[in-house]
């Protein structure tokens, strides 16, 4: 069932100051920022940090981490002092439970949406994760691969957490992902890019048009 209201959008991997102002100017209600270091996307901290503060208090920013140390995870916190801590990696409900200690911005986990028992195996982080990100299986690199998962499996699904949809979307099928999951968030990457890393602006419009924002 189509929600009501446009779905929350979140641009990730952006890199560069140009992609934060645009993504705003668009219309995007989140941004993300990769620290992974095997990303295309990656970003320093130092980076991440300047990005966060120009993007201000004009969107939500997520800062997505995978399978980080404890003492990366801190520096990060400090240094960046997201909105949002998106975690892509194995990482467990124990330690989300500990960073939530330790940080006031909301706590995502994205969890590769193979089959019907992973929606049951990821109740596990009810109550500690503030959002699900459904995302394609896990390939070689956690996100930003393009790569779409079966939106029939959450037809019908009676959701207990907030929750959003990534994972191949593109300006000609986020509409009929929508249509299909009721997603009340889309989160795009490489679906709006003219090469790996490389935000398109004009991609970035027609995502968030489609969308209805």
């Amino acid at each position: 069932m189509r929600p009501t209201m446009s779905p929350l959008v979140k641009i990730c991997g952006l890199t560069t100051p140009e992609s934060v102002d645009a993504a705003i100017r668009l219309g995007a209600t989140h941004i993300g920022l990769v620290h992974y270091e095997p990303s295309q996307r990656h970003v320093d901290l130092r980076t991440a940090a300047e990005l966060r503060k120009r993007a201000g208090p004009h969107v939500k920013v997520a800062l997505l981490l995978v399978n980080a140390s404890q003492q990366l995870t801190g520096e990060a916190l400090s240094m960046v002092r997201p909105d949002i801590v998106q975690f892509h990696g194995s990482e467990t409900p124990e330690w989300l439970t500990v960073v939530k200690r330790l940080t006031p911005a909301e706590i995502w986990k994205a969890i590769g949406l193979k089959d019907a028992e992973t929606l049951t195996r990821m109740q596990k982080y009810h109550g500690i994760a503030h959002r699900i990100l459904f995302d394609a299986p896990a390939a070689a690199l956690p996100g930003g691969t393009g790569t779409r998962f079966d939106w029939s499996l959450l037809k019908n699904h009676r959701h207990t957490m907030d929750w959003g949809i990534a994972g191949g979307l593109t300006p000609a099928n986020v509409a009929q992902a929508i249509a299909e999951t009721g997603a009340p968030l889309v989160d795009v990457s490489s679906g709006v890019e003219s090469a790996p890393g490389v935000k398109d602006m004009d991609k970035i419009a027609a995502f968030l048009k489609a969308v209805g924002r």
